[in-house]
């Protein structure tokens, strides 16, 4: 910590003192421009200009966008997208969950997650559930692709794809320091340097958060917040630019750890609507620890003008125990904390265990300890050829990869008693009794992509393919050391054809029209009988640019043959993992972007845009089953966790010397079993409203003062009624910091 701290001082008394010549008003407006694109090969998008002229839904945040809020937590970066659900979970988007275009949001698992182009996901075939996310504060830009524009992108390929462009090697020495203090005694620390000779260049970061938490546990001094450090370094070696044959090879190196006291226990109806930030006092062992590490080697050649091909070869390890009250038994049988929050009076003798009304017996209460290792690694080759032949532009895109993951499931149940209020624990578990099992998945994925414009007219024809092989060994719960005298096994494979199309007319510079068809398609589980999920997708849009006014409209609709669901315990279900088969579904919806400058004075340096962004989702499922997880299903009903309205409305007055920002949410009210019509009180989440605000003062070119606050108008609001019990959002919180920056 020490040498932390000495390094930040260095770099703020350098920024401070730094002796540059004043920049030009063009210069700027130059800089600025270029700030806009990131021309990378961890890019798949780059910019704002490419995201506009795509032949699909494709959305790009850029550096200065993510600078206005500072935010670190993706749920709200991605607030203005539209077509992307949000399911909020601790309040300080540790562990999100997205969803794209009618997609379950749970732990973000049914889309394409990747950081700086690869999977990032902790096993993205075997187990995709994201319970780990790249940590938000070193990333440069974020890229969202959805519709046509996804296909090069699997395994996934209904709702979407996003691409986080992580911190790149700066072309001249740099440096940057953003050190800030909150409420809840939140602490956030983020330090780079970086510089870029004629053949080498680097970049070093750290970055640390850390806070307390809003939420009370009864009885308990601990605290509910978190702590998290995050290293990553970047080195590059490179021929001369104007080398015959242009090469380069990157290597990246990340670690990260990260300890949160947070709980899959939340409240019932009556206890939140009294106090919404408590914790039971059953949940006062709860934890999740993780470990983060990554190594990517990328290697760059340039064989002749116009044709590039670019290699990454990966491997990301993650290993986590989440450590939480999963039942409670004080009677014959034990009950699942979600079914004790769901019916607190049926299961009283249980509820006032975990509330510590009651002393209980010994090993009452059960907590689990969700112990798994994740591994994932691969190589993939992207071969980029752009050509002319008279008028007509050609480019061509070519990829293979070769992947493999696995989940290591060990985990094991403590015993603990509640005694005069206080929860302590009556025995030890032995690791691998309760589950004790490996998933592991082999693929190999190839695409092709081409852009063919002609004139006015861009097609872009292209395919996907996909081969996975599944297996599970299954050791049981009394072969701890995996002797494999009770193995079970199973496998599953299959391989698809993903095909897509899109056409884009531009009408001229300041419209265009769009429309794309692909394939929807997720993997299947291990086990037979769990069908890979199958959709058409197809999309139309109109994208316009006149005057101070930008933006677009987009109509999708995707009809699933066959649609998935899973069986989580952060989906409210009994955590085996196991998917299965809803069957035929249609989603559709209308996705509207707008930004109208109503102040843009570049002589006196003031800009005043403001963005519009509305999602409507609509979502009827075609089969009627029962589920643990969506209930019981009948034919017109809707998906859970889906709101049918969204709407996004930010502005920002900026000048040279301060910038002020507003950023507003709302979430329709949505259910969380399927169904139709008035949603019941009991599986409703109700809609909110949440503004946030943000401003940045700067006392020169080197030195930035800022703030924001998160809930302006601290409203009380749930998110979600799973893992169990309702949940809060995160009430008013203001953050006060400073950056400098060389």
């Amino acid at each position: 910590m020490r040498n932390n701290i000495i390094a930040a001082s260095l770099l703020v008394t350098s920024a401070l003192f730094a002796q540059e010549k004043e920049l030009s008003k063009t210069q700027k407006d130059s800089i600025e421009s270029l700030n806009e694109v990131i021309i990378t090969t961890d890019a798949i998008v780059g910019s704002k200009f490419k995201a506009k002229n795509k032949a699909g839904s494709t959305y790009f945040i850029s550096p200065k966008e993510l600078k206005t809020f500072n935010y670190d937590d993706v749920s709200r970066i991605l607030r203005t997208v539209p077509g992307v659900t949000i399911q909020e979970e601790d309040g300080f988007g540790l562990r999100p969950n997205i969803g794209m275009r009618g997609t379950s949001p749970n732990r973000s698992e049914k889309i394409t997650l990747m950081e700086d182009g690869i999977l990032i996901a902790p096993a993205p075939y075997s187990a995709p559930a994201a319970y780990y996310f790249p940590t938000v504060n070193r990333m440069q830009s974020f890229e969202i692709l959805k519709g046509g524009s996804q296909i090069q992108y699997g395994p996934y390929t209904t709702g979407g794809a996003m691409n986080m462009v992580s911190t790149q090697i700066p072309n001249r020495f740099s440096g940057r320091v953003i050190a800030s203090i909150g409420s809840f005694n939140t602490k956030k620390t983020y330090v780079n340097i970086g510089d870029e000779h004629k053949n080498f260049g680097y970049v070093l970061e750290y970055n640390n958060r850390n806070s307390d938490g809003f939420k009370k546990i009864d009885n308990s001094s601990k605290n509910t917040g978190f702590q998290g450090n995050d290293y990553v370094a970047k080195f590059r070696i490179n021929t001369n630019a104007d080398a015959k044959v242009y090469q380069s090879l990157t290597a990246k190196i990340q670690y990260s750890e990260d300890l949160a006291n947070e709980t899959y226990l939340g409240l019932t109806d009556a206890d939140y609507a009294n106090n919404p930030y408590r914790r039971y006092v059953g949940s006062n062992e709860d934890y999740i620890e993780t470990e983060h590490k990554q190594i990517m080697l990328t290697h760059l050649i340039k064989p002749f003008e116009n044709f590039s091909i670019t290699t990454k070869a990966y491997k990301n390890e993650f290993a986590r125990n989440w450590y939480k009250l999963d039942a409670v038994k004080v009677g014959a049988s034990k009950v699942s904390i979600n079914n004790i929050l769901t019916d607190p009076e049926t299961y009283n003798a249980e509820y006032r265990a975990i509330t510590g009304a009651d002393n209980t017996i010994n090993n009452a209460l059960l907590v689990k300890a969700n112990n798994r290792m994740y591994e994932a690694k691969g190589i993939q080759t992207v071969a980029n050829y752009t050509f002319e032949t008279g008028k007509t532009k050609h480019d061509i895109d070519f990829g293979i990869r070769y992947h493999e993951d696995f989940e290591d499931r060990f985990q094991w149940v403590d015993g603990y008693a509640i005694q005069n209020g206080v929860m302590n624990r009556t025995s030890n578990g032995t690791p691998g009794t309760d589950a004790n099992a490996i998933v592991k998945a082999e693929a190999i994925a190839a695409h092709i992509l081409y852009n063919l414009s002609i004139d006015k007219f861009t097609f872009t024809p292209g395919i996907r393919y996909e081969d996975i092989k599944l297996n599970s060994l299954n050791y049981g719960t009394n072969d701890v050391l995996r002797a494999g005298t009770t193995l079970a096994r199973a496998n599953n494979k299959t391989n698809v054809w993903i095909p897509g199309m899109g056409i884009l007319y531009k009408i001229n510079d300041d419209y265009n029209i769009f429309t794309s068809v692909h394939k929807g398609f997720s993997p299947p589980g291990v086990k037979a009988g769990e069908d890979a999920e199958s959709s058409l997708n197809t999309e139309l849009g109109f994208r316009f640019h006149k005057n101070a006014l930008q933006g677009e409209i987009i109509g999708y609709y995707n009809n699933f043959s066959n649609l998935q669901g899973s069986d989580s315990m952060s989906g409210g279900g009994a955590g085996t993992g196991d998917l299965f088969n809803v069957g035929e579904a249609i989603v559709k919806g209308i996705e509207l972007l707008a930004t109208y400058d109503v102040i843009n004075n570049r002589e006196k340096g003031f800009k005043l845009p403001v963005t519009v962004s509305y999602t409507l989702t609509d979502t009827e499922l075609k089969n009627n089953f029962n589920s643990t997880i969506w209930g019981t299903v009948e034919s017109g009903d809707e998906i859970p966790y889906i709101a049918k309205n969204q709407l996004a409305i930010t502005t920002a007055f900026e000048t040279e010397k301060f910038n002020f920002a507003l950023s507003g949410k709302y979430v329709d009210a949505f259910r969380t079993e399927a169904g139709v019509g008035t949603i019941p009180a009991n599986n409703r989440v109700a809609s909110n409203f949440i503004i946030d605000f943000s401003a940045k003062y700067h006392l020169n070119k080197n030195i930035s003062l800022m703030g924001n606050i998160i809930n302006l108008l601290d409203k009380e609001y749930a998110v979600s009624r799973v893992p169990a019990g309702l949940r809060p959002g995160q009430p008013f919180g203001i953050n006060f910091g400073i950056m400098a920056q060389l």
